[in-house]
């Protein structure tokens, strides 16, 4: 199976591409960057695709930020929410939603994938039926902020997005699908299933704050420390 991983650096998505290359796929990683604030996710993202040995393509979207403009993840203006319980979390969506990101991120890592098919089948001359492609995220429904589109609904609908507006999937009948392995797993599962397949955890980086050390407040940093202490885990991220 092709596989394209959207990683951002953080533990979900760096748990997500570890598993896939366990898996024996022929793996490649995206990043990109949106214009959002942590910038520094990116660099955790190309040192984990190092460490696992996968091609890392790397998009530079930052013009996302003046379209999804709504959120503090694009907005310096707008303060990302600290101190929060988890209660309150589960409440409402917060604004550190970005206006369809994973929209977008899954629709770049479409392209990516199609065009890797496409160039097997139209210039390698690959047989359609020995093909699958598979979009790996790392999106969570369990422990997370409330964003919509984490949810296991969004990715059902947008497969089929992809599957009818794709060559590969309607000319070639290419099988196409979204991975998300962790989706239905609580933070301190991933934690510990991170661990457990030796996924990179100590070069990942998961705070919003876009400060140089996490800040420990914001709800990333929250439900990171909660799922690790939950998993009887350190986190490999902070030692010194």
């Amino acid at each position: 199976m092709q596989a394209i991983v959207l990683l951002s650096g953080g533990l979900d998505s760096t748990t997500v591409a570890a598993h896939a290359v366990r898996q024996g796929h022929e793996v490649r990683a995206l990043s990109i960057g949106y214009g959002q604030r942590h910038l520094r996710e990116l660099r955790s993202a190309r040192a984990v695709a190092e460490r696992l040995d996968i091609p890392l393509l790397e998009v530079d979207a930052a013009f996302y930020a003046n379209l999804a403009s709504f959120s503090s993840l694009t907005n310096s203006g707008m303060a990302v929410p600290a101190n929060r319980d988890f209660g309150t979390m589960a409440q409402d969506i917060p604004n550190t939603y970005v206006p369809l990101r994973n929209t977008f991120f899954v629709t770049l890592a479409a392209a990516a994938l199609e065009s890797w098919l496409l160039d097997r089948i139209e210039r390698e001359g690959a047989d359609p039926a020995t093909l699958e492609g598979a979009i790996f995220v790392g999106a969570n429904a369990i422990d997370y902020s409330g964003y919509p589109d984490c949810r296991p609904e969004f990715y059902d609908a947008i497969t089929e997005v992809i599957r009818l507006g794709s060559k590969v999937g309607t000319a070639y009948e290419v099988p196409l699908c979204i991975e998300a392995p962790i989706i239905t797993m609580s933070k301190a599962e991933i934690a510990a299933y991170g661990t457990e397949i030796g996924a990179p955890l100590e070069l990942t980086w998961s705070c919003y704050a876009g400060l140089d050390a996490p800040c420990g407040v914001c709800d990333s940093c929250e439900l990171r420390a909660a799922g690790f202490a939950a998993a009887g885990i350190p986190d490999p991220a902070l030692k010194a």
